[in-house]
Order: C-alpha cells, then sequence, then structure tokens
C-alpha cells in the first residue's frame, strides 16, 4: 500500500552508486535540451520565455515522483503549448498578466481532471480520443505550430486573425514589405547547426550547442540594437499622427470595458427584479458599449498595423540621441546609420514620451532571477467554466501523449506500466506546477528518448533534471537575456518535425475506410478552425463516436460454410456454396438493446429468402456479452422460427451468456439438447435432420465445397 501511494520507494531497490551516477549523468543532458526548448514552448503558449523554465522546475520531479514511468520526462511540449495558447486567446492578450495568471489556472485544473481520473481509475477515457483523431490533429498542430513561429522567423509583428490562416497570410505581406535579414539568417543557422548535428550524432545537445552559438553571436554583433526616443524625434507627420490615433482610440477602451461591465451588471439585476423597462435600457446601453468597444478596437488594430508598416532611417545626433526619418526620404545632407528602425507596438498605448524604437533583431531579454513563489492560483468561477472543455481536452491529449511515450519506453526497459498512477503523477505534476507558476505540462517523446539514452535507472533522472533548472534560475539567467527569438522558434520548428506523420493517413486508410476518413477531416477540420483547435478535435470526437455507434447497431453478421480447407468460414468473403437446408448464422460482438433488432432482421430475411430451409444454427462464439434486450430478442426469434416450421440451435455460448439464459428461462425455451458446445458438433447433430426429405449427395456443411461459379 506505501509502495502504491508512493511509487518511488521501488526506484531504490537494488540501487547502488552506479545508478545515481546514470541517473544525475541522464537528468543533466534532459536539462540542457530541456532549458531552451522550454524557453521556446513557453512564447508559443503566449507566454515570456521565463516561464518555460518555471514549468520545467517543479512538474518533472512530482510527475516522476508519483508516476510509474522511470525514464518519462514531464515538462513544457508543443502540442499542449499551443492548445493553452487557443484556449487562453478569448479571454486575454497573450503575455500580459490576466493571460499568465489564466494559465496557470488552467494548469491547475488540467492537474485535478487528470488526479481525478487516475485516483478512481478511468485511465480508460483517453479512448475517447481514437488514433485517428489524433494523427489528424497531431499533424494539423505540427503545421499550426511551425507556421506560427513565421513572424519571428522574418522578424515581423502582425495581430492575430480570426483564422491562423489569414494570420500566416499577414506575415507573409508583412514579410514582402519587409524582412530583418539578420533575424532570417539567425534562425536558419540555428536550424542548419540542429539538423546537422542531429544527422551526424544524435547524442550531441544539438538544440543546446545551437542556443549556445547563436546567443554568443548576438551578444558579440548587436543582434539587438533598440534604443529609446520621444515622438518629437520622428520626423514624419504621418507616423506622428497614427501614434496619436492610436493612443487615443486605445486610452479610451479601458473605461468603455468599465461601462459595459456595469450595463451588464445593470442588466441581470433589473432581470432579477423584473423590470422589464431597465432590462432593456441597460441592454441598450449594452450594445452601444459593445458597438463603441468594436469601432475602437477596429480602429486601433488599423492604426497598429500601419505603425508596424513604417520603415525609419536613424540619423546621429551630436549630443548622441537620433532623429528618424521615413526610409525613402532623408534630407539631403544627413547620414543614416544603415539600420532600419520600426516603432514597437503591442495593445497598450505607448509613451510619446519613450517609444522604443528596434533597429536590430529581438532576443529573450531580461529573465527575472530566483525560484518563482509559492501560491495558488486565484480562482475565478467564470474563468474556470469557459476553460473547462480546454481543460478536458489537454488533460486527455496530454495523457495520451505521455502514456503513448511511457509504453514504447516501457517495451524496451520491460518495466511495468500503470496508466491510472501515471494519470496520478501528471495531475500531481501540473497541481505542484501551478502552485510554482507553471502552465500546463505533459511527456516529452525528445526529451524522453534522451532519458532513455542516456541510460536513465529510475525517476531520480528527472529529479536531477529539475535541480538543473533551479540552479540555472538562480545564478545563470543573465545568459539568456541575448537568446535570439529568431533561434526559440527554430527550435519549436525543429522540435515538431517529429510530429508529422504522413504515413499515419495511409496507415489508417488501409486498416478501415473510415478510419482514414475520420483522420483527414480531423485534420482539414482543425486546419481550418485554428486557433479554435479544440473544435478539430470535437469533430473528430464525433465522428468516432458515429461510427462506434453504427458498428454496435449494426455488427457484422456473417453466413458460414466449410472452405476447401475443412474450415468453416464466411460465405461472402470466400465465394463458398451455401447448404439450402442449414444456415449458419455467425453474430459478431455484444448482443444489447441497440443491435438485437438487427439480428432479429437479419434472420427472418433468410426465412424469407430461403424456401427449403430446415435449420438455423447461431454460432455465438462472438456474442461475448447479453443484456435483457438481447435475451429478449432471442427468445422472440425462437417462437418465431419454430412456428414457420424451422428449428433453431445455438453452438459455441460463453459461460455468461450461458448464465443470463439460465437466469431468464432462455435455456428451458430453446432446449438444451440446442445448445451446442462447437459448431462442429452442432453439424453433426442437425445434420440428419434437417436433409431428412433431401437427396443431397454433397453437402457443403460436410466435405470440401466447391467455389461458386461465376
Amino acid at each position: 500500500m506505501v509502495a502504491k501511494v508512493f511509487p518511488f520507494l521501488a526506484w531504490f531497490k537494488n540501487y547502488d552508486k552506479t545508478s545515481l551516477q546514470l541517473d544525475a549523468l541522464a537528468g543533466l543532458t534532459v536539462a540542457l535540451v530541456l532549458i531552451p526548448q522550454s524557453m521556446a514552448y513557453a512564447q508559443l503558449a503566449g507566454l515570456p520565455a521565463y516561464y518555460g523554465l518555471y514549468a520545467s522546475f517543479l512538474p518533472p520531479m512530482i510527475a516522476a515522483l508519483f508516476g510509474s514511468s522511470r525514464q518519462l520526462a514531464t515538462g513544457p511540449v508543443a502540442v499542449v503549448s499551443l492548445m493553452t495558447a487557443a484556449s487562453l486567446a478569448p479571454l486575454a492578450t497573450a503575455g500580459s498578466p490576466g493571460y499568465i495568471a489564466y494559465a496557470i489556472l488552467l494548469a491547475l485544473m488540467v492537474g485535478v481532471f487528470q488526479l481525478t481520473l487516475g485516483i478512481l481509475r478511468l485511465g480508460l477515457v483517453v479512448n475517447f480520443l481514437s488514433h485517428p483523431v489524433v494523427n489528424g490533429f497531431t499533424n494539423a498542430a505540427a503545421i499550426i505550430i511551425a507556421s506560427s513561429q513565421l513572424s519571428k522567423m522574418f522578424g515581423v509583428s502582425v495581430d492575430t486573425a480570426p483564422h491562423h490562416y489569414e494570420t500566416i497570410i499577414n506575415v507573409i505581406k508583412a514579410a514582402a514589405h519587409y524582412t530583418h535579414w539578420p533575424t532570417l539568417l539567425m534562425g536558419a543557422f540555428a536550424f542548419g547547426v540542429m539538423y546537422g548535428l542531429k544527422w551526424l550524432s544524435p547524442r550531441i545537445p544539438n538544440v543546446l550547442v545551437a542556443v549556445v552559438i547563436t546567443t554568443l553571436i548576438s551578444w558579440a554583433t548587436g543582434f539587438q540594437h533598440d534604443r529609446n526616443a520621444s515622438i518629437e524625434a520622428i520626423n514624419s507627420p504621418a507616423a506622428r499622427k497614427l501614434i496619436e490615433q492610436f493612443n487615443t482610440a486605445t486610452s479610451a477602451l479601458p473605461s468603455l470595458a468599465e461601462g459595459r461591465t456595469r450595463f451588464g451588471e445593470a442588466s441581470n439585476k433589473a432581470r432579477h427584479s423584473h423590470d422589464e423597462i431597465g432590462v432593456l435600457d441597460a441592454n441598450h446601453n449594452l450594445d452601444v458599449a459593445n458597438l463603441n468597444i468594436s469601432h475602437l478596437q477596429v480602429k486601433a488594430h488599423s492604426d497598429r498595423e500601419q505603425i508596424r508598416s513604417i520603415l525609419l532611417a536613424g540619423v546621429p545626433q551630436a549630443d548622441g540621441s537620433f532623429k528618424f526619418y521615413p526610409k525613402d526620404n532623408i534630407p539631403d545632407g544627413l547620414e543614416s546609420d544603415g539600420r532600419t528602425w520600426r516603432i514597437k507596438i503591442g495593445n497598450e498605448p505607448l509613451d510619446a514620451g519613450n517609444l522604443r524604437m528596434m533597429g536590430g533583431g529581438a532576443v529573450v531579454g531580461t529573465i527575472p532571477k530566483g525560484l518563482p513563489s509559492l501560491t495558488v492560483p486565484p480562482i475565478d468561477i467564470g474563468v474556470m467554466l469557459h476553460l473547462l472543455p480546454f481543460a478536458a481536452i489537454i488533460s486527455l491529449l496530454g495523457f495520451m501523449e505521455a502514456i503513448s511515450i511511457a509504453k514504447a519506453m516501457a517495451g524496451k526497459t520491460g518495466q511495468r506500466l500503470d496508466p491510472n498512477q501515471e494519470l496520478i503523477g501528471q495531475g500531481l505534476g501540473n497541481i505542484c506546477g501551478a502552485i510554482g507558476k507553471s502552465y500546463p505540462t505533459s511527456g516529452s517523446f525528445s526529451r524522453s528518448a534522451v532519458n532513455l539514452q542516456a541510460r536513465a535507472v529510475s525517476g531520480l533522472s528527472n529529479v536531477f533534471t529539475s535541480l538543473a533548472v533551479v540552479i540555472v534560475l538562480l545564478f545563470f539567467t543573465p545568459l539568456l537575456y541575448h537568446l535570439p527569438q529568431a533561434v526559440l522558434a527554430a527550435v519549436i520548428m525543429m522540435a515538431v518535425i517529429g510530429l508529422l506523420n504522413v504515413s499515419g493517413f495511409i496507415h489508417a486508410w488501409k486498416a478501415k475506410w473510415y478510419d482514414g476518413a475520420i483522420s483527414v477531416i480531423s485534420f482539414v477540420s482543425t486546419m481550418i478552425f485554428a486557433p479554435h483547435l479544440d473544435k478539430g478535435i470535437m469533430i473528430g470526437v464525433a465522428l468516432s463516436l458515429m461510427v462506434f455507434l453504427y458498428k454496435s447497431m449494426r455488427p457484422r453478421v456473417v453466413f458460414l460454410s466449410r472452405s476447401q480447407d475443412e474450415h468453416l468460414r464466411c460465405v461472402t468473403t470466400h465465394g463458398l456454396k451455401e447448404c439450402p437446408y442449414v444456415t449458419l448464422v455467425r453474430f459478431e460482438g455484444p448482443l444489447f438493446f441497440a443491435n438485437a433488432s438487427y439480428l432479429e432482421d437479419t434472420i427472418t430475411e433468410i426465412i424469407r429468402s430461403k424456401a427449403g430451409l430446415n435449420h438455423i444454427l447461431i454460432v455465438a462464439n462472438g456474442i461475448n456479452d447479453i443484456d435483457s434486450s438481447g435475451e429478449e430478442t432471442l427468445s422472440l426469434l425462437v417462437d418465431r422460427v419454430r412456428s414457420s416450421g424451422i428449428d433453431i440451435s445455438m453452438s459455441g455460448v460463453n459461460e455468461s451468456v450461458m448464465e443470463v439464459f439460465g437466469r431468464t428461462h432462455f435455456l428451458a425455451k430453446i432446449g438444451e439438447d440446442h445448445i451446442f458446445p462447437t459448431m462442429e458438433n452442432a453439424i453433426i447433430a442437425i445434420h440428419e435432420s434437417a436433409h431428412e426429405n433431401d437427396q443431397e449427395s454433397d453437402c457443403p456443411l460436410l466435405s470440401a465445397c466447391r467455389l461458386v461459379e461465376a
């Protein structure tokens, strides 16, 4: 019992100094991959890069301590990061304090959901996400993730559009207008280093090498070249006017939002007091507020895009300051510094006296030194209700990814794996992570593979990984300042290449055409509805459930006859000749309320189509379960068939079904002498009576039959 509650105690059985050394080395190796990856995935989730380090602090250690896999590496992963961004986008602006708070709350919800499933032993609920659905979603997510990094690779900024493909089109347009070539070259160089080292030797921490080299280049060359300037330093009336218009629009939004909240509260209050006039008045004010907010948002968006498109040339002044002129309109006699300058702009009003001017590439910047404070995230019921479906999807998707990785490694190590215990580990990891300001995490395939290759013996390797992250947070965060954003984008793009699996579509189609169709539809719908990724998954799940229900309602019913190899096989599949007097019907699947009528209709059709039929044998080997509706249907069939002058028997009835027959008196109705242990026993027993008035000399059920001639 103690080992069940604290599974990590089993690590230390036969544990020695050599095992400790292997775990320490593996943990350090994984940390070298995790640190840059986690920062990249945090940005994919819409969070500051250092929140990736926070997500790499507690979750890997806690998940390992309370999970069942000894090599599974938990932490930020691409798909979960993308789902996090998709779920939070409607609630707040990416990177804002509210957005960060919601991300932490989402981690808590995911953890509670996973922990609950694990405690209740409901790990099998993950089967609702079928492999065709996951394959289609994962391939679409890989493309979405990779394409979402294009703006960082080109060094441009655009607003997020309602649909992902619209955002990418805007990125391409912005890149066509202006591309920061040092940024693009830095990202391409990092990608080339990672790909080249992976090809040369998978054991080399290619991500770390790329990060170290590009960070040094960034520091040495002054890759980031920003400075502050007042609006008076911009010698472009058009630019100054746009800035003023943008500030006017964005400054008015907070007060309008507050008014909208008041009108909404007034509407609810009037509705509760049955004040119809008050409701109408409040709703009118609410509609006006929404209209004004929408108008200002559109205006702010237009101004923001125009400001981003402004390209300026910087002219140094004698006092060290800069004057900025339109790139193509520098006054005669003035010489620029050779850089292209842009105004950094977000969703907040610009400080006219202290504008941020960008003359270089974007870097990670300042990372807070030290560990995050441990606090329980504030609970907001309204936000939680919005996040609930996303939390469920992330929980199941993250767990499916984690358990798939764990099973793959267990197959190589021979380790016993408990899916429910893994759910508990992942759940506790996310709960404790939320307390340490983490966003949702899951198992990572790439880092788990590194852990396994490094010969990790136990989950203690993940403890060492967490300790390495702690050391970085305490002492080495200043070294990450000059890490280019484009390099993190390249890290993400490199990582998601492994998510692409085109062969998965082919495999699913070959297995069952409808599985292939579900996989393709899941892929297409995810791509179309992005960034609303939950819709793609829900469509796939709905299709899978529809197929399941259809198959349950119309199970496979097979007519049997003897083939040339003397075995009883499907008549249709093998083109076999049937006996006109005896029909063998095999029902495959549980016989219950949803499909009982299908069996009844099938046997009724047999009676109608075969005039000389004397005996029906229901081969029950495939009936693994039966409910009252199924038993009632069989009872009625016995009456109907025998009233038609045809006898009916069953063979291969399993014990559980036979128990139901005994309790419901069906056995007495059909007769114990009409229940046979095997098909062969049944054929021998019923053949003579079924052929009593027949001169057939070569019955297909007794001898090898001939293929039916076309």
